[in-house]
């Protein structure tokens, strides 16, 4: 039993014994400082008011039946006005040795989420351009949630959602129409649309388009624009499963905005919120009343020249995937949809569904750095780092390991030069670089016949740097269920960094392999194999490969 669930049952038992009940705003964090010991606690305090008991003397009484209640509690001090610092006993931290033997490559892992249906929508880039950087962001984010929302025991299912109808798919049309008239010589480039796609993979699909469909440029108008949209889309759209599959990211469906439309799931979704007076009729317009719900004014769903717009196919799309049974709904959007979120909120809603089935993770934007300086990136403009340049350049794994070095909602500047290096200053070199280092003293313990796992005896592990690398190895269970709950992958990559921080230090300061005992040489082996582990599963739920050299 981890920590936080084995202090959690005793305190609940102390409270019962007290005449007490768990607290509703009941909270058991790991300290910031050391010092105050293992765990802090604020029952006494959210007891108070309550009980009408001052709350120092409350947490002392909590104090002393947490000390008479189990061997694990080495001790218990009262802070300040009624928090309770706890210290976990060595021999239920050494005890988290064989829980990581025993799971192996699922320890961390639970089944907090068992029977609980999750859909993670990641990326979902118009298919208008190459994925950039900033897509890059987004698909390390979602890809790395689903995998650690499966750990964690949810059916998850990954979906990338296609952007395939609008204005901006007919100016992709445009763009390769005017860029093959242009190469074909019936039209000069000072003709090019001005707000059209500009970068130089539209010549390219021109330039194959032109080879394979020799009457395209003798065709009418509109149906040349549409062979040259459904080329175009579905160009880019294999690029763009390329660039994914080579950054180690799945998803489990592509879903067609304009199936939507055909289906007439669009039209049914307008018609039942219309029904259950959330949609109403005003200056030949049909508009949502999101103004109840927190936005700053009403949204359009359908203009009054009949076209409906962004906002109505996604309350189709959403409603769509709560009729496939979705219990929890994670979207993974760009920080510029902020706005967007109190009215998607609101069709939830509307829906029929709570608010707090749909999750918007926002994803801030990605500053690239050459050389110091700052790249430009506009999609339209065709100056923008592409996905495939950056992994070619850095590879999946720096890449995707530097995207989740900040919370998804802050900037992040990727720093190409840091990517690149292999020093213990680039954070996943510092993290791979811990599990290869294991992995070599395995090798070498091997060639001198030492047993590495499973047999040395945990109890000779008391220096404080063990003692602290097993607190953390026994928080690893509590960070997935963190990062899952909340919606927050880079839990996962701050802990990884955490662990391969304490395990270099203890490397270089104490004997493994040749320490003053064989016992303590075994037991020092057997718990650095417990990290390697922990690290192998973290480095895993995040996209990232464990190396066993470097």
């Amino acid at each position: 039993m981890r920590a936080t669930a084995l202090l959690n049952q005793l305190l609940e038992q102390c409270a019962a014994d007290l005449g007490l009940h768990k607290p509703d705003k009941a909270v058991i964090e790991v300290p910031k400082d050391k010092k105050f010991g293992d765990l802090a606690v604020n029952w006494a305090m959210a007891l108070a008011k309550e009980t009408k008991q001052a709350p120092r003397p409350l947490a002392e009484k909590f104090a002393a039946a947490l000390l008479a209640s189990s061997e694990h509690i080495a001790a218990v001090d009262v802070a300040g006005p009624g928090f309770l610092n706890v210290t976990l006993s060595p021999a239920f931290l050494q005890a988290c040795i064989p829980a990581v033997e025993s799971l192996g490559d699922r320890f961390g892992s639970s089944q907090n989420g068992q029977g609980v249906r999750v859909q993670v929508e990641f990326v979902s880039a118009n298919p208008t351009g190459p994925l950039h950087i900033g897509h890059g962001r987004g698909a390390a984010v979602g890809d790395s949630l689903a995998r650690i929302l499966r750990f964690a025991g949810f059916d998850v299912e990954a979906e990338y959602y296609i952007n395939d109808a609008g204005r901006q798919m007919r100016t992709l049309g445009l763009s390769i129409l005017m860029r093959a008239r242009e190469i074909g010589g019936k039209s000069k480039a000072e003709d090019f649309p001005e707000d059209g796609y500009r970068g130089a993979y539209i010549t390219d699909i021109a330039a194959d388009m032109l080879k394979t469909d020799a009457g395209l440029l003798s065709l009418p108008e509109e149906e040349a624009l549409e062979r040259c949209r459904i080329y175009g889309s579905e160009n880019i759209l294999a690029g763009i499963r390329r660039d994914l599959e080579n950054f180690n990211v799945h998803h489990d469906v592509w879903f067609s905005e304009r199936s939507l439309t055909a289906s007439g799931a669009v039209e049914r979704a307008l018609r039942d919120l219309k029904d259950t007076g959330y949609a109403c009729e005003k200056d030949g317009a049909l508009w949502f009343t999101t103004t109840d719900y927190g936005d700053d004014k009403d949204r359009v769903l359908r203009k009054s020249d009949g076209s409906t717009t962004y906002f109505a196919s996604d309350i189709a799309y959403h409603a769509d995937k709560f009729r496939r049974g979705f219990m929890r709904v994670i979207d993974v959007w760009g920080a510029d949809h902020h706005g967007y979120v109190a009215r998607m909120k609101a069709a939830v809603v509307a829906l029929g569904r709570p608010e707090a089935d749909l999750d918007v993770v926002l994803v801030q934007l990605v500053n690239l750095l050459q050389d110091g300086r700052q790249i430009a990136m506009s999609t339209r403009a065709g100056t923008f780092e592409t996905l495939s340049d950056v992994i070619a350049e850095v590879g999946t794994d720096a890449a995707r390991f530097m995207f989740l070095t900040r919370k998804s909602a802050g900037k992040l500047d990727f720093d190409l030069a840091l990517a690149r290096r292999r020093s213990m200053d680039n954070p996943v070199y510092y993290v791979q670089y811990a599990h290869a280092r294991v992995c070599a003293l395995r090798r070498r313990a091997a060639e001198r016949g030492m047993e590495f796992a499973g047999s040395g005896d945990t109890s000779l592990l008391v220096l404080p740097e063990e003692l602290g690398l097993l607190r953390t190895l026994d928080r690893f269970p509590v960070v997935v269920e963190d990062a899952a709950r909340t919606a927050a992958p880079h839990l996962v990559s701050f802990f990884l960094m955490e662990l391969a921080g304490l395990l270099h230090s203890y490397y270089a300061a104490q004997q493994i392999l040749t320490a003053e005992l064989p016992a303590l040489a075994a037991a020092r082996l057997r718990l650095l194999e417990a990290v390697r582990q922990c690290l192998k599963n973290g480095l895993n739920l995040i996209g990232v490969s464990a190396p066993t050299t470097m």
